[in-house]
């Protein structure tokens, strides 16, 4: 590493190079976003596992599932549709629904994984350039503060 003068410009703060890092970690964000994303299938699974995982999609499946049972337990025999105790196809649709949700959770929550990953890579590289600049900040104050110094003993 290079010493610079009192007088010269640490870590390049005035020409910029503290927004260049702030912008660099920007831009790589909005890359890693572009390619956790992927194709069409991909980004089908992140909407799905994005929707699914939510209270909402609990509450209506629950509703569904009250209604269902409610109905074919207490409406008049002639309308039930799917006889108590059984509830045959309230178990089928149920599993289907899972047999297809199931995977496509499995791949949303893998992509966000990798987005997940690519984003700590990100901060880390950001992390150590801005750790650089602050060594650099520092050692331009210490021969600030030895110049100082020199300066009061000269005086004295």
């Amino acid at each position: 590493m290079r010493k610079k003068s009192a007088t010269s410009d640490p870590g390049g703060v005035g020409n910029g190079a503290s927004k260049g890092i702030i912008s660099e970690a920007a831009e790589v964000a909005k890359t890693v976003s572009a390619e956790v994303r992927g194709g069409r299938l991909d980004r089908l699974a992140l909407w799905i596992t994005e929707r699914v995982g939510t209270m909402m999609f609990f509450l209506v499946l629950f509703t569904w599932t009250v209604c269902w049972l409610l109905w074919n337990m207490f409406a008049p025999k002639a309308i039930r549709f799917d006889p108590f105790p059984s509830f045959v196809l309230w178990l089928f649709i149920s599993n289907m629904i899972q047999l297809f949700l199931m995977p496509l959770i499995m791949i949303g929550q893998n992509l966000q994984g990798k987005g997940a990953e690519q984003r700590a890579k990100n901060d880390y590289k950001v992390n150590l350039k801005a750790e650089k600049e602050i060594q650099e900040i520092r050692e331009y104050l210490t021969t600030i503060v030895k110049q100082l110094d020199e300066m009061k003993q000269a005086r004295s």
